[in-house]
């Protein structure tokens, strides 16, 4: 049997949510780059408490980014709530591109895979879910039939690089891209695609050599 995680002590549970509110405040500003000597600095613990409690990067972006996985979980069984399979994807992904515009780090972590990031149960019911919103308006002849789960990664990294460019001086510059892109996953205007879809093994690969 799996032994439970012993409860930390108080001092260290309160360094370990200072660090956490640090790193999500660094990270939704500057993205996931940023030092984690910094966000010891910020969260005012030394950098040995850090990597105590986050031994490597992964680590504090899984725990800063949690909800936010469990978040898209609850966005995309909504999608499935609604009657028309069309406005489901739609809604899914305005929702999550709305995270991305909110949150710099949030932004980074959708366009790319850090290497130590091991998936959770969110991420894989996640999966499961948003599979379920693409074959269901492809059935329903609303999504071009050609269209696969891993031709979304395409949304996720084209906002990812619009938010970026145009923060500063068109924060929703993000919203006329997505539904640009969106016509043209319709499936009235469909023309044949040059290139076959990519395989999931190769998303993943692409996605963790953009960390």
């Amino acid at each position: 049997m799996p032994t439970q995680a012993k409860p930390l002590r108080r001092d260290a549970q309160r360094n370990r949510d200072l660090l956490v509110a640090a790193a999500r405040e660094l990270f939704a500003v500057r993205g996931l780059d940023v030092a984690l000597d910094e966000i010891a600095r910020t969260a005012g613990v030394s950098s040995g408490t850090l990597y105590n409690h986050f031994p490597n990067r992964a680590d504090i972006v899984d725990a800063v980014f949690a909800d936010r996985t469990a978040t898209v979980v609850r966005i995309a069984e909504h999608a499935l709530s609604l009657a028309d399979p069309w406005a489901g994807l739609v809604h899914f992904l305005e929702r999550v591109c709305e995270l991305q515009a909110a949150d710099r780090g949030y932004n980074d972590l959708v366009s790319r895979r850090l290497p130590q990031t091991a998936p959770t149960e969110d991420h894989a019911r996640g999966y499961e879910l948003m599979q379920r919103i693409v074959t269901r308006a492809r059935e329903a002849g609303a999504l071009r039939e050609d269209c696969t789960l891993e031709d979304m990664a395409f949304v996720t990294w084209g906002i990812a690089r619009t938010v970026e460019a145009t923060a500063a001086v068109r924060p929703q510059a993000w919203r006329r891209h997505l539904a640009l892109m969106l016509d043209g996953f319709r499936a009235s205007a469909a023309h044949p695609l040059p290139e076959p879809p990519m395989r999931p093994e190769e998303l993943v690969r692409i996605m963790r050599e953009c960390s």
